[in-house]
């Protein structure tokens, strides 16, 4: 059986909740039209939305308190808070694919904020897939844990060593298949996926884009759901941790691209971090680390990766 603190009302106002925010989004991005994000609005929307994620905490907090007693609340408000910041953690790396993606493609950056608003659609859907299916095996298959630990402590192990080395994307069989299969212009038709020229429809490279966005966000999901389940097995959490950190991506993505080169390190300590998680899932049946502790070690492994590339970026300009 599936044990959750979410009742009924609870998963349906947070459904509505991401339902209105999107709804926001598009109606301003129907607005706006296609424009480039400034760092300025990045960093804004940013900030919304990690403030956004730590009043929902609070309020679930609160409400838990005063319903199931101050040790559940504080346990669940811990739970929350760390598989955020992991997803938020590893939402980095997708960034960093992004980045590769839009610069392979030259996609102009006054497109790129509708490639990644559907790309977040699309997204949100299929982690509320992976995050349910995953409930339902873990309450059948207690074992399927120790799966998932093993899968993030190989894919860390492969990213660390991978991390200095840049995929094909010339070479992609999905890209490749895609172009062989589908009428694809030459050029951009403003920020259009599809157009109709002499009666037939054709697809845009813009197109392909979003594609390329969605298969990269379905690897990058085989890696963090197992994650955050390491963290908690309560779906709701799960869920709302996880969503929140999708949401955000995009404000992020716009905040970082133009300083990933800058954070050459910090794969490493995103790898550092999944073997972290991994073996913590492994091992849970000998030592069980508090999850005040994966948080600090989390931090710290962040922090740590970010501070060591400011430090290599700035000693390589002197």
């Amino acid at each position: 059986m599936i044990e959750t603190i979410g009742n009924g009302w609870m998963w349906a106002g947070f459904v509505a909740f991401i339902g209105v925010m999107v709804a926001i989004d598009m109606l301003l991005l129907g607005r706006q039209g296609a424009h480039r994000v400034s760092a300025r609005e990045a960093g804004a929307w940013s900030v919304v939305w990690i403030a956004l994620a730590l009043a929902f905490n609070a309020g679930l907090w609160w409400w838990l308190d005063g319903e199931l007693g101050r040790d559940i609340a504080n346990q669940k408000a811990l739970e929350f808070l760390t598989g955020y910041l992991v997803e938020k953690a590893l939402a980095v790396d997708n960034i960093f694919v992004f980045v590769m993606i839009f610069s392979y493609f030259a996609v102009p950056a006054e497109y790129q904020r509708r490639v990644l608003l559907y790309g977040v659609l699309g997204a949100i859907v299929l982690r509320a897939v992976m995050i349910l299916a995953g409930a339902v095996l873990i309450a059948r298959f207690h074992w399927i844990l120790y799966l998932f630990g093993a899968l993030l402590v190989f894919t860390g192990l492969r990213m660390m060593l991978a991390a200095d080395h840049a995929p094909d994307l010339a070479r992609n069989p999905a890209l490749r298949w895609l172009r062989g299969h589908l009428r694809v212009t030459d050029d951009y038709h403003g920020d259009r996926f599809t157009v109709r020229q002499n009666g037939v429809r054709w697809f845009t490279p813009l197109f392909l884009v979003l594609v390329m966005i969605e298969l990269s966000d379905l690897v990058f999901a085989v890696d963090s759901i197992p994650a955050i389940y390491a963290i908690t097995s309560d779906p709701f959490i799960v869920f709302t941790s996880n969503m929140f950190a999708i949401l955000g991506l995009r404000a992020l993505y716009f905040l970082l691209a133009d300083m990933a080169q800058r954070f050459r390190l910090l794969k490493y300590g995103l790898a550092l971090i999944l073997v972290l998680i991994g073996g913590k899932m492994l091992l849970a049946e000998v030592y069980k680390l508090p999850i005040g502790v994966a948080l600090g070690m989390v931090a710290v492994i962040l922090a740590g990766s970010v501070l060591a590339s400011w430090w290599q970026d700035r000693h390589r300009k002197a």
